[in-house]
């Protein structure tokens, strides 16, 4: 297998390049993103380039002729990219890397990087959507996952190429680029009267689901969830934070105050504070055999377990 990571500069972008070149099956890995990776790479190669440079990137992605695509170059707003840039290299990279690939005539299947904001949050829907429900996103980083499926569903329908959309719940986990995160470690957390019930997934466990939906394909949507639920109020007393709750145009005044302390709020997580998020994840094991070993609960603990950042003074001069 020779792969193809986008967004290998991420730290779930690097983590996947790591299991991978720790896996003789591989043949080569070639990554693609805005930044280099966070973790030192022994086999993989590594381009940095803008994914909104579609011939940089379509020049890279013909001279290594994949035979296996890791689209993980889906960006979330206020990760590691502002809302407008993330959407931006989203789509440009999607439509980019995923169209090369097709067009090389090497690739046999394609893993996506989703979540399960595609399914949105609209008023009347099940809260708790499984892969068969209808895509109705209801925030602009649902909307561009949306829109990133479809571009990987006409490439693998070109190429005959299984193509699996991973729709993992929320990313949080320690050090990870997670909007979600830094708001529930703010001292004071804006949350709905209702106390919505939300799931998430660790890191590691995205990392795991995408390498092992490489090595077993499936043509189609799982779901990778942490096991459990939490509701906001109860991470954030968990984790000894103030909840504050905010109803109606507060919200604005809400996020306006958490821009200002470094941790926005988008648009998706804020309809996360206020109404929830959750998903069935129960296909996972039948369709790429992979179970998330961290639960809601426990990701949400180690969150708070992080430590906050010490500085350290120097005793003595250097010389």
């Amino acid at each position: 297998m020779r792969v193809l990571i986008t967004g290998m500069g991420g730290e779930l972008g690097t983590r996947v390049a790591n299991l991978l070149e720790a896996d003789e099956r591989i043949e080569a890995i070639v990554g693609v993103d805005i930044e280099p990776p966070r973790r030192r790479l022994t086999r993989a190669t590594f381009h940095r380039i803008d994914p909104r440079n579609r011939i940089r990137t379509a020049d890279v992605v013909h001279q290594f002729r994949p035979t296996a695509v890791a689209h993980l170059g889906t960006y979330e707003p206020n990760a590691r990219s502002d809302p407008k840039a993330a959407l931006e290299r989203t789509a440009a990279g999607s439509i980019a890397a995923l169209g090369a690939a097709a067009a090389c005539g090497t690739v046999d299947r394609f893993v996506v990087r989703s979540g399960i904001e595609v399914y949105g949050r609209r008023a009347g829907r099940s809260p708790r959507p499984d892969e068969d429900a209808d895509l109705d996103p209801t925030s602009p980083w649902g909307h561009s996952l949306r829109h990133a499926e479809m571009i990987a569903r006409e490439a693998g329908a070109a190429t005959g190429a299984s193509v699996t959309l991973v729709r993992t719940a929320p990313l949080v986990g320690p050090h990870f680029p997670s909007p979600l995160g830094r708001v529930l470690r703010q001292l004071a957390v804006p949350v709905s009267p209702h106390d919505p019930a939300f799931c998430v997934l660790h890191q590691e466990d995205a990392a795991g689901a995408l390498v092992a939906a490489l090595h077993q394909p499936f043509d189609g949507p799982v779901n990778v969830v942490g096991a459990g639920t939490t509701t906001v109020a109860r991470a954030i007393l968990g984790g000894r934070r103030l909840p504050v709750f905010v109803w109606g145009p507060g919200w604005r005044a809400a996020r306006a105050v958490a821009e200002l302390t470094g941790a926005p709020i988008p648009e998706h997580v804020q309809e996360l504070l206020r109404r929830g998020r959750l998903a069935t994840g129960e296909r996972v094991q039948d369709r790429i055999g992979f179970t998330p070993t961290h639960t809601t609960p426990e990701v949400i603990e180690q969150l708070y377990a992080w430590p906050e950042v010490t500085y350290l003074t120097a005793k003595v001069a250097a010389a």
